[in-house]
This record gives C-alpha cells, structure tokens and sequence, in this order.
C-alpha cells in the first residue's frame, strides 16, 4: 500500500509541482486551494501525511492545522508545513498548533520525498 498525502496550497505552481513531484514518488495525492477546501477533502481521504501553506485565503494554514488537530480522527495524521515564511516565531506557532515538520518554499523534491517517509514511518 502506497503513501497518501493532502497538499493544501493557494499557488497553482506549487500545487503542480506537488502533483509531479509526488506522482514521479508513486505517492497518491490531493490537492485543495486553501484551508476550507482542505477540510473538505479531508472528508473524503485518509491521507498519511497532509502538507500545508500557511499564508492563503479563506482559512490560513495556521486555522486548518487548528481545524485538523481538532477532530479526533486525525490528531495523528503528520502535518508539514511548505511555505515561503522562515521565521522562528511562524515555526514555533506551528509547531505550536500540532505541525510536524517544516519546509522553506521552493522546495527540493528530493527532500520532500525524504521528509514525507520519515514522517510517515
């Protein structure tokens, strides 16, 4: 059984670089433009491992790991956070809100990848 992942980001560009980047990793993938959709398609997938932006319309990714870590069903589910933010309070806050990992826009597939199976176990 291969690896899941929900990747919710507001830039077109990222979102396909994702597709291809996890689609080239044989992982299965879900794509949503921002945190409302997210928790959307959370309805509808069991992803191992979500992957979020944090500056986005309608519900930042601060609200949506909020959001996610609410619900009981996912508490476990690991979050990454791929943005272009790098401050240490922006991480801290993250982490803070139940973010696993943190990764600086643009990313390197390659780490990505490596990322996603550490998290995933």
């Amino acid at each position: 059984m291969g690896m899941t992942v929900l990747a919710v980001d507001d830039s077109r560009t990222i979102r396909d670089m994702l597709k291809y980047t996890l689609t080239q990793a044989g992982i299965t993938s879900h794509f949503a433009e921002d945190g409302e959709e997210g928790l959307t398609v959370l309805d509808t997938v069991e992803p191992d491992v979500i992957i979020t932006d944090i500056n986005m319309p309608r519900l930042d990714g601060f609200g949506f790991i909020d959001a996610v870590r609410s619900q009981e069903t996912f508490k476990g589910i690991p979050i990454i956070v791929l943005t272009t933010e790098s401050s240490a309070d922006l991480k801290a806050r993250a982490r803070n809100a139940g973010a696993t990992g943190w990764i600086v826009k643009p990313f390197d597939p390659e780490k990505l990848i490596k990322a996603l199976n550490m998290v995933a176990g």
